[in-house]
């Protein structure tokens, strides 16, 4: 079999990105890297990975060492790493965003990974598709990007030519699925068993909290959410809801929904669910008693809503997070 080229990976070193990401994914590619050696041994490289950053402020980033055999030629994907503290402002992604975007157009995978959504977003290329970014950033992503479909219960979406990933430990979700778009599932699952991780397929929702929009400035609505939350949802029928807010109906369900992103109904489920999840946790009651704790006279249709808001059964949850677990 004829050798191929190596597959460049290049990372782009933007204000603030997470060193520990950048290494990791280095080492876990070269970990990829040395099993497919194993299973070709007619080729000697696989995976190629440049490292991109501005030479000087304001300027477009460039290759911080030539490793690559063609120099103009774009990396088959360009990653944009976490980043500590807050989003990456405007001003700062404005050296990137052409430059990402004369790659993008050359053929290069754009992909992001926790705040690195938010340079992405400024290329505009997410308008209109699905994206994801750290649950804990979502109000403030929305609002920058209101045209992108957030998604913050996916751990990763990847959509072809645009790649998105959550948390800031997403790295490790999103390099394995590019070993397994450039080496196979075979290394990609060697990989992930030798660096003793999970293979993709975990939900960034396992592990997200619910987090209510309080800032929106409808009073009557916030009211509404402020009683909600001193009661655990345990009374969410309409007619208690509309009581609090003294709105009409139909007014109330608009506002709400406007207000909160959610239904009102799918508002109480989230904070139910959200006290049960903590008390699976830190508590070793049985789940149909944590259904009625929370509200829930039906222990049946409380393991379906839980299911539908985490991704995981309240078993599930309990063997994964439990704290008392041995």
């Amino acid at each position: 079999m004829a050798s191929h080229p190596p597959i460049e990976i290049g990372i782009v070193e933007f204000p603030g990105a997470q060193l520990a990401a950048i290494h990791g994914l280095i080492d876990l590619f070269e970990v990829a890297e040395r099993f497919a050696a194993q299973h070709h041994k007619e080729q000697t490289a696989f995976l190629r990975v440049s490292q991109w950053r501005p030479d000087a402020p304001g300027k477009a980033p460039v290759r911080s060492h030539n490793i690559a055999r063609d120099a103009n030629r774009s990396p088959a994907v360009l990653i944009l790493p976490p980043r500590l503290g807050g989003p990456l402002s405007r001003e700062d992604a404005v050296p990137f965003v052409d430059w990402l975007l004369s790659h993008h157009r050359a053929g290069a995978t754009l992909a992001s990974i926790c705040g690195g959504a938010f340079l992405l977003g400024e290329t505009g290329l997410l308008a209109g598709r699905s994206a994801t970014t750290h649950w804990a950033h979502a109000e403030i992503f929305r609002q920058r990007f209101p045209d992108a479909r957030l998604d913050t219960d996916k751990l990763v979406i990847d959509d072809g030519d645009i790649i998105c990933a959550g948390g800031m430990m997403a790295w490790i979700d999103l390099g394995l699925k590019l070993v397994d778009r450039f080496l196979g599932p075979t290394i990609m699952a060697e990989t992930a068993r030798f660096l003793l991780v999970d293979p993709p397929g975990r939900e960034q929702r396992y592990y997200s909290v619910f987090s209510p929009n309080l800032t929106h400035g409808d009073a009557a609505v916030l009211k509404v959410q402020h009683w909600l939350q001193a009661t655990g949802a345990k009374d969410m029928a309409l007619a208690s809801l509309v009581s609090r807010a003294g709105l009409e109906e139909r007014t109330f369900l608009r506002r709400f929904r406007k207000a909160t992103g959610l239904t009102a109904i799918d508002y109480c489920q989230r904070l139910r669910v959200g006290k049960a999840r903590e008390m699976l946790q830190f508590s070793n009651l049985p789940a149909e008693t944590i259904a009625w704790e929370v509200g829930y006279g039906d222990a049946g249709a409380f393991r379906k809503i839980f299911n539908r808001v985490t991704g995981l059964t309240p078993g599930e949850y309990r063997r994964r997070f439990s704290v008392n677990r041995l």
